[in-house]
């Protein structure tokens, strides 16, 4: 047991660490080339932040554990709508200025797509290019449209960025992509061996500790634009990291291991999930904000699901 919660632990670090140096390098090589930062912050950073992510739910189907690699990706969404849109909201109340409807709504339509999918029990490398090609429409019309925390974050990330010189730059990229491959396989390992060791299913796993494990740096930055005054920008970060989440790391993994979306996700994860980011989009259109009181309440929601995953 000792063996296969060091095995996460170090593979959660792994992760971080590794994310931490993949956005680094990426954005410094996107300076360094020219490339503007509505790009880098919207395709570059979007898709390195969601590595972490990736990298566990593709090496968990590699190796025969759909259960965990989808696990992961509908956890990591319901941990971001719940647990660090609420932990944000908490820090700083995010005012809500008309922003986020249009993202929310292919947020939730992005659910839908993958309830059908799972529903359906499709599987096939064919329906993975399908939700790739999702992403790369959703990335091309908000290159043209960015919305308002879009921007916002654009100017965010310009202030006090760290810029290397590009072998530097390409250094950081590759050592990065190197740790997360390699806390990946740790991560991966280390929970289905406690799956095993508690008794609770592969899929609880990736729900949980996986999925909460990999959306650390999604947490990090939305806890840290909440503190510098920037709260609209954890708003884009979570809605962002869904969209990702399903249509990038979802059409991936779907397309290097196509296998059948575990149906123990049908009647119970994938319907909150598209419940919370149904009432999230009511949010968005009715409230002028999502204050503490209603951050405490997502929180409180992600812990007793949580609980009640584990049996509690």
């Amino acid at each position: 047991m000792i063996e296969a919660i060091i095995y996460s632990a170090i593979g959660l670090v792994a992760l971080f660490i590794g994310g931490e140096l993949l956005v680094r390098g990426a954005v410094s090589i996107a300076q360094r080339l020219g490339v503007s930062s509505l790009f880098t912050g919207l395709v570059i950073v979007g898709a390195a932040t969601s590595m972490p992510e990736m990298v566990a739910s593709v090496e968990a189907a590699l190796l025969g554990s759909p259960e965990l690699a989808w696990g992961n990706v509908v956890g990591s969404n319901l941990a971001n709508t719940l647990l660090i849109l609420g932990v944000a909201a908490l820090v700083m109340p995010i005012a809500l200025s008309g922003t986020g409807k249009r993202d929310a709504v292919v947020a939730l339509v992005a659910t839908c797509v993958l309830w059908a999918i799972t529903a359906a029990q499709l599987a096939s490398i064919y329906v993975g290019l399908v939700l790739l090609a999702g992403i790369a429409a959703y990335v091309y019309w908000r290159y043209n449209h960015p919305p308002h925390y879009e921007q916002e974050e654009d100017d965010a990330e310009g202030e006090g960025e760290a810029s290397y010189g590009l072998p530097a730059a390409i250094a950081l990229f590759v050592i990065g992509v190197g740790i997360l491959v390699f806390g990946g396989n740790l991560l991966v390992t280390g929970a289905i061996d406690m799956a095993r060791l508690f008794g609770v299913s592969e899929t609880v796993i990736g729900l949980t500790v996986v999925a909460v494990g990999t959306s650390l740096p999604e947490l990090a930055a939305s806890v840290a634009a909440a503190m510098r005054g920037k709260p609209g920008l954890a708003l884009g970060n979570v809605l962002g990291s869904n969209i990702y989440n399903i249509l990038l790391i979802g059409g991936v993994t779907m397309s290097v291991a196509p296998m059948p979306v575990p149906t123990s996700l049908l009647l119970y994860e994938l319907v909150l999930l598209a419940a919370s980011t149904a009432a999230l989009l009511v949010i968005l259109a009715k409230a002028k904000q999502i204050g503490r009181v209603l951050g405490a309440g997502l929180v409180m929601v992600f812990a007793v699901n949580t609980a009640l995953a584990f049996g509690v």
